[in-house]
């Protein structure tokens, strides 16, 4: 090892026997992704409680790391997981076991979500990073002694980190709600792989059934092609180009070039794949077309009921001192309204399961029940609202 970095095939193996009997470890990578399907992993970070290394992807092999990542008895620290996460899937097939994100534990015990690493550790730890090497080519050999050490601090502090916010959630009986919103997170990135990814297409929910199964096939061709020639998605076609095409079902390549954007080598060189797509996607059946995206049933005073629950939300947020942006969106709120309007029935939103409910989930149904009233308590507070109950 130099300088921190591991390139030795039996020092890396020992570093792994290491992190098992330790328990924990503190976890980020460097990697790039502007010119390939999936990022290239270019570094890897670990810190335990007593080492701090960074380890050369080029150089060894890390399939052991990749089963301490699954090992339930093995906590995984990261700031912001979901690469980290996603680097597990690509290599395992599997997604983490046992793992912690400080970014969302930090969202659950202050207003603030999401924090930069930098932020963050200046909050908890009172420490400045240096920022220099954010535009560092991650794959450039040999790395040097400064991006190194600038690597390493991704991890130097992420243990302490978590101790601290684990402390105080402790206190505040919400060690339990950031256990719920690591699981959360890999439930939501495992639904990323369900293959069903089309359907959150911008502008796909205005298409028909028709134009919808032409979405679907060009966006599985898309990912197919993306993954075979080792390019960004974007470079294959753009999301905007795909919904046009599942709109105009061009079924020749002529048909297809028409279009100037289009009109391009890159376009060109694939035009008889996306014919094809589109001939096999209007060749189904209607009884395999997806069927149309039914449109959120609203009324006139939603706007302003949802202004009112927003506010509601943030005001009870600042008032336990949550990040209202963690808590909940916009969408969760219309979800929320939906549900109350339609008896409560079928499946309970986010905003009125686990502690999320909890916290705000009585107080959004007080509200659109009329039974509580709003007034302005101290205007100078972070939360001025004061919600009563009204008298029956």
């Amino acid at each position: 090892m130099s300088n921190g970095l591991i390139t030795d095939q039996a020092e890396f193996d020992e570093l792994c026997a290491h992190i098992r009997e330790s328990g924990i470890v503190a976890f980020d990578t460097e990697f790039i992704s502007e010119s390939t399907y999936r990022p290239q992993l270019c570094l890897v970070q670990l810190a335990t409680r007593d080492r701090c290394v960074a380890v050369d992807p080029f150089k060894l092999d890390l399939a052991e790391w990749w089963q301490i990542m699954l090992d339930d008895e093995i906590t995984i620290v990261t700031h912001a997981a979901r690469e980290e996460a996603r680097f597990c899937m690509t290599n395992t097939g599997e997604l983490p076991r046992n793992i912690v994100d400080v970014q969302l534990a930090e969202g659950l015990r202050s207003t603030s979500y999401p924090l930069s690493y930098e932020r963050l550790i200046g909050r908890v730890m009172g420490k400045s990073l240096n920022a220099t090497e954010t535009r560092t080519d991650w794959q450039r050999r040999p790395l040097t002694d400064r991006q190194i050490e600038y690597a390493l601090d991704d991890v130097r502090y992420l243990l302490d980190v978590w101790d601290r916010q684990r402390k105080s959630l402790e206190n505040r009986n919400r060690l339990g709600w950031a256990t719920e919103e690591f699981e959360r997170l890999l439930v939501d990135m495992k639904a990323e792989r369900s293959g069903e990814n089309w359907v959150r297409l911008s502008g796909v929910k205005r298409l028909n059934p028709k134009q919808l199964a032409v979405a679907r096939e060009l966006y599985g061709w898309r990912e197919e092609e993306a993954d075979r020639r080792d390019s960004p998605i974007r470079r294959v076609l753009r999301d905007d180009l795909l919904i046009d095409l599942a709109k105009r079902q061009p079924q020749s390549e002529t048909e297809l070039l028409n279009s100037r954007d289009m009109n391009r080598s890159n376009f060109r060189r694939a035009a008889a794949g996306i014919v094809e797509c589109v001939q096999r996607a209007l060749a189904l059946p209607k009884s395999e077309h997806p069927p149309k995206f039914t449109r959120e049933k609203s009324g006139n005073e939603d706007p302003v009921i949802g202004k009112l629950l927003a506010l509601s939300l943030a005001n009870r947020c600042a008032e336990q001192n949550l990040s209202a942006g963690l808590v909940g969106t916009s969408s969760d709120l219309r979800e929320f309204v939906n549900w109350h309007n339609t008896g409560r029935n079928g499946t309970r939103p986010r905003l009125a399961t686990g502690w999320r409910g909890e916290i705000c989930g009585d107080l959004l149904s007080d509200v659109l029940d009329g039974k509580v009233s709003v007034r302005v308590g101290d205007a100078s507070s972070d939360h001025p609202l004061v919600f009563e109950r009204t008298s029956e």
